[in-house]
């Protein structure tokens, strides 16, 4: 009896060779599954794409090489680090006073009264010392004078064309 040939191959030496180089590719197979598989659950947050990348994978070497190619670039660990550098960052500009005017985005230090750029006005100088007050305070907290609130400011009337003015005559 002869043993069982892959290939039709009737040498025991070649036979035992070609075996080896099978479950080399099988096993090669498997590992690259698995590579997928823990490759996308770090770079991709949802279930089901993680499950397509390692289904597309079962494509000896195709599926793989596919998900090499269009993989995120980057883990979600080293996204979420830069997004905590980033906010930690935007942290210690707000805490050195880093402000910008509301309206035209200027660079403005907290004690400016006006926008250097735009002139237009930002903040209240107290009655008694000066010192520029929060439009919502009640009370000055450098001098302990009580604001006043301030009413605001009458609206002007429309300005009259010079249409709008003549008599229609008739």
């Amino acid at each position: 009896m002869t043993p069982f040939a892959i290939f039709g191959i009737e040498n025991s030496g070649l036979n035992l060779a070609v075996n080896l180089v099978l479950l080399f590719l099988v096993v090669l197979w498997i590992a690259l599954i698995y590579w997928t598989f823990a490759d996308a659950r770090r770079r991709i947050e949802d279930p089901m794409l993680v499950g397509c990348a390692t289904a597309a994978s079962l494509f000896p070497l195709v599926g793989t090489l596919v998900y090499m190619i269009v993989r995120p670039p980057e883990y979600l660990d080293d996204v979420r680090e830069r997004e905590l550098e980033m906010q930690a960052a935007e942290a210690r500009l707000a805490q050195l006073g880093y402000h910008l005017c509301p309206h035209c985005d200027f660079e403005v230090e907290k004690d400016f009264l006006r926008c250097p750029n735009c002139m237009r006005k930002l903040k209240d100088p107290c009655r008694s010392c000066g010192k520029p007050l929060d439009p919502m305070w009640k009370v000055c907290p450098y001098c302990e004078t009580e604001v006043e609130a301030t009413a605001a400011a009458p609206r002007r009337a429309r300005r009259r064309r010079v249409e709008d003015v003549a008599e229609p005559t008739q």
